[in-house]
């Protein structure tokens, strides 16, 4: 592949690549408070609700949700520390605060609204659209946006980015699968970031993800 270039895209946003939505590649969903674990299953009338839980409590939303019955998913990755003079691995979320839950929209606005113990969780809104009372509605995530987002960060690698688009220097227009390694079956854009070849994908209205380094003879044109 040539030299990578810039290329100027609305906050970042592209057209998703066309890929099936797979529910084997989503983890299952685990509570560490009572080892309760949901898997996902695609159902009519569900949609992926984002949801900000503050102060950091995306964790406790996450057990609660969890032991609710909802499929609910965090994207994290590893992080190392000194403790005591140890280095030792963590997870820590790769988006601060932020939670997907595969929920109805009664259920959304049940947790949100009417569940005291989640009274530090709000939605997270789309602040691009306006509804019919002209406030902003609740952020949803296509389908397709979300299988991609949990193929890239369900690896949980240390290298995992949450970038700004002026942090990718795309080659033009160009959409590539990852083919090999630890990020194989990842659609993305191809791009330069940090100074090393990686594969961004769009998380619309929210942000890009980009994987660790990529090398050209793990990647396929779409």
């Amino acid at each position: 592949m040539c030299t990578l270039s810039n290329v100027n895209t609305r906050r970042g946003e592209t057209n998703p690549p066309s890929v099936r939505f797979a529910p084997d590649a989503f983890p299952e969903a685990k509570s560490s408070k009572t080892g309760v674990s949901v898997r996902y299953e695609e159902t009519p009338g569900k949609s992926w609700y984002v949801f900000r839980a503050s102060y950091g409590r995306e964790d406790k939303a996450f057990d609660y949700l969890v032991e609710d019955g909802i499929y609910t998913y965090i994207a994290k990755k590893v992080v190392e520390r000194y403790v005591k003079g140890k280095r030792k691995r963590f997870l820590s979320p790769l988006i601060p605060n932020l939670i997907f839950a595969y929920v109805t929209e009664e259920e959304a606005k049940r947790y949100v609204n009417d569940t005291p113990a989640l009274s530090y969780l709000t939605y997270y809104y789309n602040h691009f659209e306006t509804d019919a009372n002209r406030k902003n509605p609740p952020l949803i995530v296509p389908n397709r946006e979300m299988d991609q987002f949990v193929r890239v960060t369900s690896t949980k690698d240390r290298h995992l980015l949450f970038v700004e688009p002026a942090q990718c220097h795309y080659k033009g227009g160009e959409q590539v699968r990852v083919i090999e390694g630890a990020f194989a079956g990842v659609e993305g854009r191809v791009a330069r970031v940090m100074g090393q070849q990686r594969v961004v994908v769009s998380l619309t209205k929210i942000g890009l993800v980009s994987t660790a380094y990529i090398p050209t003879a793990f990647l396929q044109k779409v």
